[in-house]
C-alpha cells in the first residue's frame, strides 16, 4: 500500500517537472533574446548618438540607464513566464527594496551624486579635474562611479556621493589659464635685467597669448635670492607646454645673459688656534 503511494507520488511529481520543462525552457530563450535585445538597443543608442551633438558624459550615462532598465524588464517577464503572479512579484520588489535600500544607502547616495552630476554639469567626460587627493582626466560617468585616469595612467574609480559633495576643482572648464611661474636670481646678478630677460622670452612664445598682461615683478627677497614672479596666460590646452618651455627657456637665457641662479651654499670658518 504505501510502495503504491509512494511511486505514485514520484510519478506525479515526474510529470509535473516534464510539464514544466517547457516553461523553463520558454524562460531562458525569453532571458536570452532579452539579453540580445538589450545589447541591440544600447548599439543602436550608440551609432545614433555618435554624429550628435549630446555630450558624451550624458551619452554613457544614459546607457547605463537603459541597461539596468531593459535588465529588469526582462527578469519580470520570466518570472512571469514562469508562473509566479505579478502582485508577488511586486511584494517581493517592494519588500527587497526596502531592505535592498537599506543595505545599499551609500550606492544610492551614489546613484543620486551621478544625477546631479549630469544635471549641473560640474563636470563633463575629458575634463581635467581634481577630486580630493586625486587628479586626473574624466573618463566616465556612470551611475555610481566617475572614473579618471591620472597623468601617470592610472584608473581611479571615486563614488558620484563623494564627487558630489566633495571640494571639486575643474581645470579645464574655462577656455584660457595663468600660468604662475617664479625665477629665483642671485642678489648679485641685475634683476631688472633679469626681468627684461624673461618678459622678452613671455613675448616671443608663440602659445602665450598677448593681448592678456605678461605679469613680471620681484615678488620675495629671500635670504639668497630675489624671487620673481611671473603670470603670462594661454589656451587651456597649451597649459603644460607654456609652464616647461618658459622653465627652459628663461634658463637658457639667463646663461646666455650670464645672470646668476642661486644655489644653497654653506661657508664653513676653521678658526685656527696655533697662535693662541
Amino acid at each position: 500500500m504505501m510502495d503504491n503511494i509512494y511511486t505514485q507520488y514520484i510519478e506525479g511529481l515526474l510529470h509535473k517537472i516534464l510539464d514544466f520543462i517547457p516553461t523553463i525552457v520558454i524562460a531562458i530563450i525569453i532571458y536570452i533574446v532579452g539579453a540580445c535585445l538589450n545589447k541591440l538597443i544600447l548599439n543602436l543608442f550608440a551609432k545614433g548618438v555618435e554624429h550628435s551633438k549630446m555630450d558624451k558624459t550624458v551619452q554613457k550615462f544614459l546607457s547605463s540607464v537603459i541597461k539596468i532598465v531593459i535588465t529588469a524588464l526582462v527578469l519580470i517577464i520570466v518570472l512571469t513566464v514562469l508562473g509566479i503572479p505579478m502582485t508577488s512579484i511586486i511584494t517581493v520588489l517592494g519588500t527587497a527594496g526596502v531592505a535592498v535600500g537599506l543595505a545599499l544607502k551609500d550606492s544610492l547616495s551614489n546613484v543620486a551624486g551621478g544625477v546631479l552630476l549630469l544635471i549641473n554639469r560640474t563636470i563633463k567626460v575629458g575634463d581635467y579635474v581634481e577630486i580630493g587627493a586625486y587628479a586626473g582626466v574624466v573618463e566616465e560617468i556612470s551611475i555610481l562611479f566617475t572614473k579618471i585616469i591620472t597623468l601617470d595612467n592610472k584608473d581611479i574609480y571615486i563614488p558620484n556621493g563623494v564627487v558630489s559633495t566633495s571640494s571639486l576643482v575643474n581645470y579645464s572648464s574655462e577656455s584660457e589659464r595663468r600660468v604662475d611661474l617664479v625665477f629665483s636670481v642671485a642678489y648679485d646678478s641685475d634683476h631688472k635685467k633679469a626681468m627684461e630677460a624673461i618678459r622678452s622670452v613671455a613675448e616671443k612664445h608663440p602659445l602665450i597669448l598677448q593681448d592678456k598682461e605678461i605679469f613680471v615683478r620681484i615678488g620675495e627677497l629671500t635670504s639668497n635670492a630675489v624671487n620673481i614672479t611671473v603670470r603670462v596666460w594661454t589656451k587651456n590646452a597649451s597649459y603644460w607646454d607654456v609652464y616647461f618651455d618658459m622653465i627652459q627657456q628663461v634658463k637658457e637665457k639667463f646663461d646666455e645673459e650670464k645672470i646668476h641662479i642661486p644655489y644653497d651654499q654653506l661657508d664653513v670658518h676653521i678658526a685656527d688656534k696655533t697662535s693662541e
